[in-house]
């Protein structure tokens, strides 16, 4: 597999209609996705040669994703800053290229904005995951 072009990784954001419909969040430069599994250690005293156990399947699992970018004060932003304002849970589609997609309920935990008098206005989102996630692996 070749390198993937990293302008390609997109944020989306639904519109909240049925069927659902997503946008693509305007301005992204820099786009990241976490995945974490938080481990149940089940090691006893009756645990082989004393070393750790774990429980499988077991345990929280969450999501972060976080966006910088240029402001474009398109529509995507506008449906940002009202999911943020309400404090709703929105679903989100994160798209990496030649992977897959991943889908489900996101909070936004911040959403800043910047600029300096030389330079373009930014912004900057964080979102954590409030639901379970699904992927759809790329055909």
């Amino acid at each position: 597999m070749s390198g993937q072009r990293g302008r390609d990784v997109l944020i989306k954001i639904s519109d909240g209609a049925l069927p659902e419909a997503f946008t693509t969040v305007a301005g992204i430069r820099t786009s990241s996705f976490d995945l974490e599994q938080q481990n149940v250690d089940a090691t006893s005293m009756d645990s082989p040669g004393g070393w750790r156990e774990l429980l499988g399947e077991a345990g929280l699992r969450s999501m972060r994703v976080r966006g910088r970018g240029l402001f474009k004060d398109a529509a995507s932003d506008a449906r940002l800053r009202s999911v943020f304002l309400s404090g709703e849970l929105c679903s989100f589609k994160l798209c990496v290229p030649g992977f897959g997609d991943f889908t489900g309920p996101f909070q936004i935990a911040q959403l800043g904005w910047a600029g300096s008098f030389d330079g373009e206005a930014t912004f900057a989102i964080d979102l954590q995951s409030a639901g379970q996630i699904t992927f759809e692996a790329s055909a």
